[in-house]
């Protein structure tokens, strides 16, 4: 990654970041506007279905045959995005695993607060495993808040005895909505996007009163033990820096296998600009490797 491309993305993310006191709806349209902005490769086809009710986008690479599926939670903090607008993120980890992604559409708070987004997220997975899909051809992926409940969704899997996925790919998780990791003090002014006071508000949409330290609200508080193995990456240049770390903490204590890739002098979900940033290729190339690693291994296992 050159100096330029970091500065040259820093600049860009600052113009576009989302106005701290901004009414939800503002803060939608104008999310919808910058990622719509941003054209799908040619490749890519997207369509719209459905997992036990619950919307979803079918994310679909050419040349992809496998039966692997990739099941992908958006970001936004629980309030913003949808499943299409996630789906040039998603496509790339699809490409990177020879998998067909399935993005899901959850419920968003404030009008469909916690745990709307975990039951939509649970109610897609056991659809998807009832529609003939071994867990073992299925992995979870998510970015930011999509992270943070791809985790939960596997906590709650584990907990309704419903067989896990290979593994789970999160990036720049959004995984304590407490706000008490020390980078949002440390990160906060080489964080081009978040801050505190812009999750503050949002928190308080998703958590309508409920403990934010709940574990399927913040799983960094979560037992983790029975968890298939995680790959955590995020950028030094982020608030959530240290949701990623404390995760990672947590898996390793709980006797996860867990891979935590940390990147330098980059931003929250930087995986996002790999047309702008060689390292955010790079880092999705590493994942892919590590997630088709064990997809192959929990194949050779069912065998």
């Amino acid at each position: 990654m050159s100096d330029e491309q970091r500065e040259n993305l820093d600049v860009i993310l600052r113009r576009s970041a989302l106005p701290v006191d901004g009414d939800v709806e503002v803060q939608r349209r104008l999310l919808r506007e910058l990622l719509s902005a941003q054209p799908l490769p040619g490749d890519v086809t997207v369509t719209a279905g459905a997992l036990g009710g619950v919307a979803t986008a079918e994310i679909t690479v050419d040349g992809v045959r496998s039966r692997r599926v990739v099941l992908y939670f958006h970001g936004g903090v629980y309030v913003m995005s949808d499943a299409v607008l996630a789906a040039g993120l998603a496509s790339e980890v699809g490409r990177r695993t020879d998998a067909r992604v399935v993005s899901v559409d959850y419920r968003l708070a404030p009008e469909h607060p916690f745990p709307a987004a975990v039951d939509d997220a649970l109610v897609a997975y056991r659809a998807l495993l009832d529609n003939g899909v071994a867990a073992w051809e299925v992995v979870f992926a998510g970015e930011s808040a999509g992270g943070g409940l791809a985790v939960a969704t596997l906590v709650g899997a584990r907990d309704h005895g419903l067989p896990l996925p290979a593994a789970a790919f999160v990036m720049s998780p959004y995984a304590d909505l407490t706000l008490s990791g020390g980078t949002m003090d440390s990160k906060r002014e080489v964080d081009p996007l978040l801050s505190r006071e812009a999750l503050h508000a949002r928190v308080r949409d998703y958590t309508s009163g409920r403990d934010a330290a709940l574990p399927l609200i913040s799983p960094i508080f979560a037992d983790l033990s029975g968890l298939p193995p995680l790959v955590i990456q995020a950028g030094s240049h982020e608030v959530l820096l240290d949701d990623a770390v404390r995760l990672a903490r947590q898996a390793a204590t709980d006797d996860v296998e867990v891979t935590l890739d940390i990147t330098p002098r980059v931003p929250h979900v930087f995986q996002a600009y790999s047309p702008l940033l060689d390292e955010a290729a790079d880092a999705l190339d590493r994942a892919g490797q590590l997630l088709s690693a064990h997809l192959a291994g929990a194949e050779r296992v069912a065998a």
